[in-house]
């Protein structure tokens, strides 16, 4: 086993995708089919169940996606420690949301002020970031839920809303206009949804509860587990979406898309910084995260 193959089944599994992954890896899609291959030879066990219209990761694929990530991130983090000299290494980890749309926005700024800091970065769901944590992998994690576990202490870093995005068309311009009702909206236009397991779909489904809707009276056209993907079809014209406002800021600001606002109530949800209980934080970490907590609101 080799840490190429399991790079390669990391990103297929992170993007639902062979050919996706090929490009985030710059390397051939058979290429990585074969990485693939050579792992479920290794370990005797199908890993990935493609077929001509879908890709399913098996029990046992997103079990090895949990240890794979977690064996990435520590040789990420042993290179780093060996090789990077005289400046101060900080190890995150990130769910989704703030490793794709909010640490790019703000680690440009912290590196010009702080020039000798070197970032390891690694993306996992919240449950990943904080395993990392307890297993000494990460120094700090930026995740969409607060920990259970009395090992690892929080800090609210900022709050994110989920909006219902839609193109930008004579339709939509209209009930903009008009200040139609989001809800509304959702039951009588086609809808995409994020496949289960991401903390921002989760908020989603608890945003449907709340107004006791389900599923079977939603016009649903799509899923998708990718949120640029998911801007990208919205915009198009395919349906509307709930989606973090953070993640649909740049299509927003772009006038790509419009977006109506459920109430702030049911719609808002939180951002944490996370680290462990009695861990000594060193001077460059918590410069990091003051740097962090003073600017991550104004990126919302």
């Amino acid at each position: 086993m080799e840490f190429k193959q399991l790079q390669s089944f990391v990103e297929v599994v992170r993007n639902l995708s062979f050919t996706k992954a090929s490009q985030e890896l710059y390397i051939s899609q058979p290429t990585v089919s074969m990485h693939i291959h050579q792992l479920e030879t290794e370990l005797g066990v199908r890993l990935i169940i493609r077929t001509t219209k879908s890709l399913e990761v098996t029990p046992v694929g997103k079990q090895l996606y949990e240890y794979a990530v977690n064996i990435l991130a520590m040789r990420d983090r042993m290179i780093a420690n060996c090789s990077v000299q005289d400046r101060h290494i900080l190890s995150l980890g990130a769910s989704t949301i703030p490793s794709a749309y909010l640490l790019p926005k703000i680690l440009p700024s912290f590196a010009a002020k702080y020039p000798e800091s070197y970032f390891v970065i690694h993306q996992s769901d919240s449950t990943g970031v904080m395993d990392g944590l307890l297993e000494g992998i990460y120094d700090l994690g930026i995740i969409g839920m607060k920990p259970a576990s009395d090992a690892l202490a929080w800090e609210h870093l900022c709050d994110d809303r989920i909006i219902l995005i839609a193109p930008v068309n004579e339709h939509f311009l209209a009930l903009k206009e008009s200040d139609a009702n989001a809800f509304q909206i959702l039951q009588n236009e086609p809808l995409i949804l994020r496949e289960a397991g991401s903390g921002s779909g989760k908020k989603a489904d608890e945003i449907l509860l709340s107004a006791g809707i389900s599923e079977d009276q939603l016009q649903i056209t799509a899923r998708a587990n990718d949120q640029e993907a998911i801007k990208n079809m919205v915009a198009g014209g395919l349906g509307v979406s709930l989606i973090s406002r953070l993640a649909a800021q740049d299509y927003l600001s772009g006038r790509r898309l419009i977006s109506f606002e459920f109430p702030k109530t049911i719609s808002s949800r939180s951002l944490y910084l996370v680290y462990r209980s009695g861990y000594i934080l060193q001077d460059d970490l918590q410069h990091f995260i003051q740097f962090l907590k003073a600017h991550a609101a104004s990126q919302v």
